[in-house]
């Protein structure tokens, strides 16, 4: 086995294998099947990239089908939302498809079924029937229903597709095998009676197909080479192969389904249901609330696409569930930012400071590096005046000598700009400190060459010049739940684990240059973390969400 082998992922070696036997040349096709009955998360970005990446890897297509076989939970706002989500992400589908398409071949394909005397009408209710399926190690027993004419299946079913019959009243089953070791093969449902309007097909049907019905067929209708799912549709995948075997021409391809581990992450509820709850109940206030773990939530609060992409392609993939640490995910970010956000000044916790032997009334403009990982990104000028804004928790009265910021007697230097001394400080009728008086050394302004400038101080301190700061809302956001599995704990409501700090809203003082930001634009602000503009931001009302701090504080945590 070449290294070159050996490096590919369990799936790539699957393609590679088969691409050997001759039959798949040319012929390579993935998909990814969304259902639309809600936003991506996290957890689809894995699925994604891994039928895209293979497009792009064997240069083959890959379609976007949307498995919309539910007119109860499907709208088109989420389809919407998928195709802006993926292509936000980077990638480019052949073919746009719909499980709807379908509806009319798949209608025949079940009328053959029943012909062949391979499916039936049954008209228990859902509870007689589960109760009839068995359990893993007892056979279940046959519908009274199984033995009924094709003649009877044919007017019943065609009455079902008629809207002669009311939700519930009958059902079309697969007539497989009621003592099938995999219970998924013990005559499973094919149609049910939906009297719902369809976000596509409108009021044409009153019945729709079941998902295991519709995937695979509509696979097998795309000549999709390789149907790739999550671990959970591996006990599906005897009935994917008995259902296209039904249809099958003989003389075309066979999809082939295969299995990965589903993408799981600590901190983090992925359930659509739970999420949904989340909104409903005024926790989050939306799907692309920064908390969420939506590719839409994620995109809001700074994530870019080179982040998501990496940390999937770090996880790898597996042919076993795990969980990988959201550590990962933010690593992954503060590396890719790192690379491309401009430093900014931005003080959220401000406190005055006089410096008070700089002339009153002037000011400077001073030279600052936009990125010093990126040569061609350049400098600004930020203004310096008398009157500055410093972070409250960057001075003390008094401190040991591990304090290496500004403390009363001691002295620090101000990025781009002067070293300042602490000399005094105003207090309030409550004794809380509202100035602090500062001297500053003329000649050590930042790059000018002097000896001043040259002499080394411990701290560097980032600051704003209050006559030109700008105020800005800051939407501090952090972990939506403190426990690493919130949803696995038998005793609890994931509820009980959310983070009564996952959001703090603050008002900034920030430097001018960040007037012109448009939403999305992403910056570091120094020593604080990495924020992007908001939606809700506008040139008059600056609005800036925390993607990710410089460092994992959680890690202290734990």
């Amino acid at each position: 086995m070449s290294e070159e082998y050996e490096s590919l992922n369990f799936l790539e070696q699957i393609v590679e294998e088969d691409l050997k036997t001759g039959s798949y040349e040319g012929k390579l096709r993935f998909r990814f099947p969304p259902e639309p009955n809600g936003y991506l998360h996290i957890g689809h970005v894995k699925a994604i990239c891994i039928n895209f990446g293979l497009g792009e890897r064997y240069n083959a297509p890959v379609n976007l089908r949307f498995d919309d076989t539910n007119p109860t939970k499907e709208e088109q706002e989420f389809v919407d939302g998928i195709k802006r989500d993926i292509a936000w992400l980077g990638f480019e589908w052949d073919k746009e498809c719909y499980a709807s398409d379908y509806f009319q071949q798949l209608y025949e394909w079940a009328v053959q079924l029943i012909k062949e005397g391979k499916a039936y009408v049954d008209s228990q209710t859902s509870e007689e029937i589960a109760e009839q399926k068995g359990t893993p190690t007892s056979p279940g027993t046959n519908s009274p229903y199984r033995d009924r004419s094709v003649e009877e299946n044919l007017a019943l079913f065609e009455g079902m597709k008629n809207g002669d019959f009311a939700e519930g009243e009958h059902i079309l089953r697969a007539k497989i095998d009621m003592a099938a070791p995999n219970m998924l093969l013990r005559d499973p449902a094919m149609y049910r009676i939906l009297k719902k309007s369809h976000h596509r097909t409108g009021n044409d049907w009153c019945i729709y197909p079941m998902y295991d019905w519709t995937h695979g067929e509509s696979d097998y209708i795309e000549q999709i080479s390789h149907s790739l799912c999550s671990l959970e549709f591996k006990p599906h995948r005897d009935l994917y192969e008995w259902f296209v075997d039904e249809v099958y021409s003989g003389n075309d391809l066979k999809p082939k389904q295969r299995e990965f581990a589903r993408l799981n992450m600590s901190y983090t509820v992925t359930s659509k249901r739970k999420l949904a709850t989340l909104i409903d109940n005024g926790v989050v206030t939306g799907w692309d609330d920064p908390r969420m773990p939506t590719i839409s939530g994620l995109r809001r609060r700074g994530y870019t696409p080179t982040a998501l992409r990496k940390f999937v392609d770090t996880a790898g993939v597996a042919k076993r569930d795990n969980v990988i640490d959201v550590s990962l995910l933010e690593f992954c970010i503060r590396e890719d930012l790192n690379k491309t956000s401009p430093r900014v000044m931005a003080v959220l916790n401000p406190i005055k400071v006089v410096i008070t032997n700089y002339p009153e009334g002037e000011e400077e403009w001073l030279e600052a590096e936009n990125n010093p990982e990126d040569a061609s990104a350049g400098n600004r000028k930020v203004p310096f005046s008398r009157e500055i804004y410093i972070e409250k928790e960057d001075f003390r009265e008094e401190a040991n000598r591990k304090f290496f910021r500004l403390k009363l007697g001691g002295e620090v230097r101000l990025k781009n700009a002067y070293i300042i001394k602490a000399v005094s400080v105003v207090k309030d009728e409550n004794g809380e400190i509202t100035e602090i008086h500062c001297t500053y050394d003329e000649d050590s302004r930042s790059g000018s060459g002097t000896e001043a400038s040259l002499r080394k101080v411990k701290g560097t301190l980032h600051w704003v010049s209050i006559k030109h700061a700008i105020p800005a809302e800051v939407r501090l956001y952090d972990r939506l739940f403190l426990d690493e599995a919130p949803d696995s704990h038998k005793d609890k409501e994931y509820t009980e684990f959310l983070n009564p700090e996952s959001l703090q809203v603050i008002t900034a003082q920030v430097e001018p240059s960040l007037h012109d930001l448009e939403p999305g634009d992403r910056v570091q602000f120094q020593r604080k973390g990495y924020f992007n503009v908001d939606l809700d931001s506008s040139k008059n009302s600056l609005v800036f969400n925390r993607t990710v701090g410089l460092r994992d504080n959680w890690a202290k945590k734990k």
